[in-house]
């Protein structure tokens, strides 16, 4: 195991986002809910890895059947969805991470980035759903699938000053460095990377409603765009160009 003990992201340091692990196997267990459902199964998927999880092994965890769990998620794709804004919701939670740039937004994005990183080494088993379920607004590129993070992040960039075009570029290199490194670092202590989950091919792209993320839907024409090649010519671009001050 990886030592961790001088990192100021990992789980034992203060200001971690990570939330307390129930005890999976416990005899005391929470009120059945939609929360108590979606901890429990972070708690699993952090023993025993996502493969494992399923709504009969979730269901004997938390003492009932598992049609019981139905009242409070639809099934698996709304499991591992909810399971996502879990997650993304320790990062409001962290308070070392300030969601209001204040105008300052270098300090924004480092704070924003160290606390999804405490997230990633506290939850290494579940962070790869972040980067891999399919995005609730398909036409999002890069996608992601917290629409909550993506508005709140906009919102930040277009207050310091970013018009539209510089808050989706802004949005398109911070979180493809952001979950490109983190997905390494995960899958470097044992984390499945690889999709497992697919979202049902029929369902209808349109069926997301939107109104709650005002600026997302407004940047739409924005951010349905593929610069993939190019922001990769740039990225590689950029890294020789450090390699070489390196050098002096």
């Amino acid at each position: 195991m990886t030592d961790r003990s001088g990192d100021p992201d990992s789980p034992d340091s203060l200001g971690t986002a990570a939330a307390p692990r129930p005890d999976v196997g416990g005899a005391t267990r929470a009120p059945l809910s939609r929360r108590s459902i979606l901890t429990t199964a972070i708690a699993m998927i952090d023993e025993h890895g996502l493969r494992y999880l399923t709504m009969r092994r979730l269901g004997e965890a938390l003492g009932v059947e598992a049609m019981a769990l139905y009242h409070w998620v639809r099934g698996r794709e709304d499991l591992l969805n909810g399971i996502v804004e879990q997650l993304v919701d320790d990062l409001y939670g962290d308070p070392e991470v300030h969601l209001d740039t204040g105008h300052n937004w270098p300090d924004y994005l480092q704070r924003v980035a160290h606390g999804v990183r405490r997230i990633a080494l506290a939850h290494p088993q579940v962070f790869p759903l972040i980067a891999t379920r399919p995005p609730a607004a398909p036409w999002v590129r890069p996608p992601l699938r917290s629409l909550r993070w993506m508005e709140s992040f906009l919102q930040q960039m277009r207050s310091c000053g970013f018009d539209d075009a510089a808050c989706v570029a802004s949005y398109r290199a911070f979180s493809s460095f952001l979950l490109g490194h983190l997905l390494l670092e995960v899958s470097a202590q044992g984390a499945d990377v690889s999709p497992i989950e697919q979202e049902d091919p029929d369902r209808d792209p349109d069926e997301t409603d939107l109104s709650s993320y005002p600026l997302l839907q407004s940047l739409e024409p924005e951010l349905s765009q593929d610069h993939s090649a190019e922001e990769f010519e740039e990225a590689l671009e950029t890294l020789i160009e450090r390699l070489d001050q390196s050098r002096s």
